[in-house]
């Protein structure tokens, strides 16, 4: 019979909470500005069961990643389901601006935040964010060639230009977050970018159902 020592037992934590706060701690300080005391500290773990319970820093931050995609950034899954583009895009540019100026939370996107520039050691993870990024730009290019095949869009509009303006804009939205801008000076940027859309206003959202 295996007998464990009480010593030897990692302390049980909530795994879901220890992952929220490690991810504030990337998102504020970055993936290679975030020391392991840091995350111990705002995790409420020691450094073993950090290492027992996600592996690695570098585990961790993918961890975190994943958590932020399912958790946080669901607004923008949610708003390639609406039924037209036009629906489609205002409630990710709003969303984004929404997202952007919650209070209690960092300001910035962790996508861009946590690992854009780093060094030789940290790579693995500044690839990794770039295809998180390009996994997000890809699900909108799929939405709006879509929506082009709907009749949404004139033929000649190309998908994939058209998401990469897109993700322009909420990418810059990132950068203006993290530079203090509040949701009203946010938000007009997103009605410029809705108005810049060449989408058909006749489109019904019955058309194609």
């Amino acid at each position: 019979m295996k007998v464990e020592s009480k010593m030897g037992r990692p302390r049980e934590f909530d795994q879901d909470a220890a992952l929220d706060a490690a991810m504030h701690v990337f998102w504020q300080k970055s993936y290679e500005g975030a020391t392991m005391s840091d995350l111990t500290r705002a995790m409420g773990i020691n450094r073993s069961s950090i290492y027992a319970a996600f592996g690695d820093k570098e585990a961790l931050f993918r961890r975190v990643m994943a958590r932020y995609w399912a958790g946080p950034m669901t607004y923008m899954r949610e708003a390639l389901e609406k039924p037209t583009l036009r629906q489609a895009a205002t409630s990710l540019l709003y969303g984004t601006v929404e997202f952007l100026s919650q209070p209690g939370q960092p300001r910035g996107c962790l996508t861009i935040q946590g690992a854009l520039a780093c060094g030789e050691d940290a790579e693995p993870i500044k690839q990794a964010a770039i295809l998180w990024r390009k996994s997000g730009e890809e699900a909108l290019r799929k939405r709006i060639f879509k929506a082009r095949r709907d009749g949404e869009l004139a033929k000649k509009t190309n998908p994939a230009e058209l998401a990469r303006f897109l993700f322009t804009v909420m990418g810059g939205l990132g950068i203006q977050s993290a530079n203090g801008a509040t949701r009203d000076q946010m938000k007009p940027v997103a009605d410029m970018a809705l108005r810049a859309l060449p989408i058909k206003e006749s489109t019904s959202v019955h058309r194609h159902s």
